[in-house]
């Protein structure tokens, strides 16, 4: 794309911000009607996709803004700059149909590379409605275009085509591979692939967790979005000096869930995606059922009779290997562990592959310290709920089988997207650590949040 680095950010990805905020009711109303959404999962939503938008805007103009001077000998000038790629296909999932949707095409455009953007077949009508509204800020059409259809007709015409530099995937482990696969067996030019896969997701509760504290951001990290988020939680380790009490308390948490109509204001838990997702996690609750590990279930009674709802489920299992996949939707995982056994709790959660999300709860400092280094996970969440990075602030990606790096609201995913000419270059493997809100001391004297991210980098180098 040929449009300078502050016109894009100003005409483009900034004006396409305010126009969707300008929309927000008509893109709320569509979250709720074509994804199942609820009122305030909508708007987080809304809010996530113009925060995408000001965020690349802004490193637009940082990195892409003109050449950029390093540092070298005496007589030697050493410049680096950045340019675009090429054609980026954008595959987004419909469990964020607005934010994700947006985020990637918004940082593809932003590096200066055009988009082909295949919206998810359960989020078409939103998909195309948010291309319309990049198209109005200025847009051309033929340097964004939308392709709704089916993932494996639309990849099957997309992904063979050497004009292709680059995809940007949100949705399965086995698409992510097949995608791989495809790019792998092209001539000419390596593409790049940025993915994200989701992830067995588990939290860690000891003794010294406070338990309504425990109970809350469990509840919220397991059932909000009926489940369907990347990060959300599936495994909870409760130690079993504390395990009686805490889920006694999610039970009847649980027991308050309002399941039901997803425009309603006081709906907690929507409709899952569609007839099949709702029958496939039936499916693994009624095993569960049948083997006597199901601890408790939000009454079936209280579901509508018409839609895709899904009663919300709490199943003890013995070990994380027991889930042979991720159930992804409103069903809590439940493992008691003794308190000898914490530490070695991280080798078989990082012996799963998936390295995405992981949840703490402890006022012991060193012992928060010790899981963290130990658990290989994108983005560790500390004594808070483990849904909902914020754009800039917490980056978001996991590694593994849970995706190829940093994707989303991080400076490194500029990596992928556009392309550097340098007269040196270097590979490295950059870990990050980075604690947010207050300090973990500081947890005893009050319930504010702390968020522990650790990110790899290595891969999009």
């Amino acid at each position: 794309m040929g449009t300078p680095a502050g016109e894009r950010a100003r005409r483009l990805l900034e004006k396409t911000a305010a126009l969707i905020e300008m929309n927000q009711a008509r893109l709320i109303s569509l979250c709720i009607r074509e994804a199942g959404k609820t009122v305030p999962d909508a708007h987080s939503e809304i809010r996530e996709a113009v925060d995408f938008l000001r965020y690349y805007a802004a490193e637009s103009r940082r990195l892409f803004g003109g050449p950029e001077e390093l540092p070298g000998p005496v007589g030697e000038s050493n410049t680096l700059l950045r340019r675009g790629k090429g054609v980026f296909f954008c595959i987004s999932p419909w469990n964020f149909p607005v934010a994700i949707f947006t985020g990637q095409v918004a940082a593809a455009l932003a590096a200066g590379n055009t988009v082909i953007a295949k919206p998810a077949e359960d989020a078409t009508a939103i998909g195309r409605v948010v291309t319309a509204l990049f198209h109005e800020a200025g847009i051309p059409d033929d340097v964004l275009v939308c392709i709704p259809g089916e993932g494996a007709t639309v990849a099957a015409e997309v992904l063979p085509d050497e004009r292709v530099v680059g995809v940007a995937f949100t949705g399965s482990g086995e698409v992510a591979k097949l995608i791989a696969s495809a790019l792998a067996t092209r001539k000419g030019a390596i593409p790049t692939l940025i993915a994200e896969t989701g992830g067995l997701n588990a939290m860690l509760a000891d003794s010294t967790a406070l338990p309504e504290q425990v109970v809350r951001d469990v509840v919220q990290s397991a059932f909000n979005s009926a489940g369907q988020r990347c990060s959300a939680l599936r495994v909870l380790y409760l130690q079993e000096e504390i395990a009686d009490r805490v889920l006694e308390l999610i039970q009847g948490r649980m027991s308050e869930l309002v399941i039901g109509d997803p425009g309603a204001m006081e709906t907690d838990v929507g409709p899952v995606i569609n007839a099949q997702a709702k029958d496939e996690i039936n499916t693994h609750i009624t095993k569960a059922k049948k083997a006597g590990r199901l601890l408790y279930q939000v009454p079936q009674e209280s579901l509508p009779q018409n839609g895709f709802f899904v009663a919300s489920a709490m199943i003890s299992i013995h070990r994380i290997a027991d889930l042979e996949k991720e159930i992804f939707g409103p069903v809590l995982h439940v493992i008691r562990f003794a308190a000898e056994d914490m530490l070695s709790l991280c080798d078989e959660i990082n012996a799963t592959g998936y390295a995405l999300t992981f949840g703490i709860h402890s006022r012991i400092n060193h012992r928060i310290d010790a899981i963290s280094r130990r658990i290989l996970a994108g983005n560790v969440y500390i004594n808070r709920n483990m849904v909902g990075a914020v754009v800039g602030s917490q980056p978001f990606g996991g590694s593994g089988l849970s995706g190829t790096g940093p994707k989303a609201g991080v400076r490194n995913t500029w990596r992928g997207s556009g392309g550097s000419r340098a007269s040196a270059t270097t590979q490295r493997r950059l870990v990050e650590t980075r604690r947010f809100s207050r300090s973990v001391n500081n947890l005893r004297k009050n319930n504010s949040g702390t968020v522990h991210l650790i990110q790899d980098f290595g891969n999009q180098v």
